[in-house]
């Protein structure tokens, strides 16, 4: 398979060459967290490989003695553990292991998508590492595979019609990507769509309802960037509303989407409003304006958590709507204050009026009209300070 740059190799360097924290990466299934972590390692140990099982399970200095940390007059050693958490007592092992040889190694640990749901919660390593979320492929990753500066946002650079193409064609997950089949992408769909129910949900849950759940997945396949409405999807599914948020949250929880929820200076306000639901692979979106906008979605929410998972500050992907039902697709709020919105188009380039009203009500410094049919344009969008009409190839390269 051909071998492309990824900005989470730059990202990982940095990590290792400046700070002592372990680096956790997560991230969907097949997003290519194993091959980066091993191109960065000096020792891969991988809890499903019986051999390296044993030496984990032989406790902190059995790794030590395997991995040559002692030896003197090196760098520290790299050490990376695939699927770890799969070991009941995960966190106690990187806890002994970081605080004992920390000034001789570093760590990086990944695994399945399941590693950002097994870590929450009170435990024992808080200060001990980063998070860092993995994404598929993005405009700008392939533009600029590179850290952003304290601007955040780049210098516009034009992608080729191949990769375009291919990127809105196939989705950003690094085979179909690369590949370019719509025969393997289809098999490759189908097969990550089992795994997700057949796998993840069944190790990782009580969750009995295969069947169930599985209609579900199917009923918001066709509905990514639309407003979740529980009580409708339980009465389709035939099974409590609670069930349904819990449902979802696992299905979030699992990377097969995310939620977007609304933004309003009244926090209590934006909580009683529904959040609108998106895929994280726009591949499969049949109707050109939901993929148009689910893709946008993922370019806007890999940005916003980079962003956020470089120290660049604190950023969150949400959307308005108000008690007149005008809506914006999306807000993106950076230190507590709205910084810019976008409303996504397939072709319309005429500028919505929705765009001005809301850039009035927020004091966003940007606004934007994202169309995805639009020729690329060598210029930088976020210089304009009112609403303009801007192409997608343009304004996703200044993302991250």
């Amino acid at each position: 398979m051909e071998k492309r740059n990824r900005i989470y190799q730059a990202i990982l360097d940095e990590h290792l060459s400046e700070y002592r924290q372990m680096a956790f990466i997560a991230g969907p299934r097949q997003v290519g967290k194993t091959t980066l972590c091993r191109q960065a390692g000096d020792v891969y140990l991988d809890w499903d490989n019986d051999n390296h099982r044993d030496i984990i399970l032989k406790g902190p200095d059995a790794v030590a003695d395997f991995s040559r940390v002692q030896v003197a007059g090196q760098k520290p050693i790299v050490i990376v553990f695939d699927e770890l958490h799969k070991n009941r007592r995960w966190k106690q092992f990187l806890k002994g292991f970081f605080d004992t040889y920390e000034e001789r190694a570093r760590v990086l640990v990944t695994g399945s998508s399941r590693l950002d749901l097994y870590r929450r919660g009170g435990d024992s390593l808080m200060g001990r590492y980063f998070l860092f979320h993995m994404h598929p492929f993005s405009v700008a990753e392939i533009a600029h595979p590179t850290l952003p500066d304290r601007d955040l946002v780049r210098t516009p650079s034009c992608i080729s019609d191949d990769d375009w193409s291919a990127l809105l064609e196939f989705g950003g997950f690094p085979e179909p990507f690369i590949k370019r089949s719509t025969r393997f992408s289809t098999r490759w769909q189908n097969l990550r769509r089992n795994q997700l129910l057949r796998e993840d949900v069944r190790d990782l849950t009580r969750i009995q309802e295969l069947d169930q759940l599985a209609s579900l997945t199917q009923l918001l396949g066709a509905r990514s960037g639309e407003q979740i409405t529980y009580a409708s999807l339980a009465n389709t599914i035939r099974t409590s509303e609670n069930t349904i948020r819990s449902w979802i949250a696992t299905l979030c929880a699992l990377h097969h989407g995310f939620l977007v929820r609304p933004w309003h200076k009244n926090i209590t306000k934006a909580l009683r409003k529904e959040p609108k639901w998106f895929l994280r692979d726009w591949s499969g979106i049949e109707d050109a304006g939901q993929r148009a906008e689910t893709f946008c979605a993922c370019h806007l929410l890999k940005a916003v958590e980079g962003w956020t998972d470089l120290g660049l500050g604190t950023f969150e992907l949400r959307y308005i709507r108000d008690q007149q039902k005008r809506e914006v697709d999306f807000i993106v709020i950076r230190d507590n204050a709205p910084w810019f919105i976008v409303e996504v188009k397939h072709r319309d380039t005429s500028c919505s009026p929705t765009l001005r009203h809301f850039q009035t009500q927020t004091g966003c410094p940007h606004a934007f009209q994202v169309v995805i049919d639009l020729d690329y344009i060598d210029a930088n969008v976020f210089s304009c300070m009112k609403p303009t009409v801007v192409p997608a190839r343009t304004f996703l390269s200044q993302l991250l």
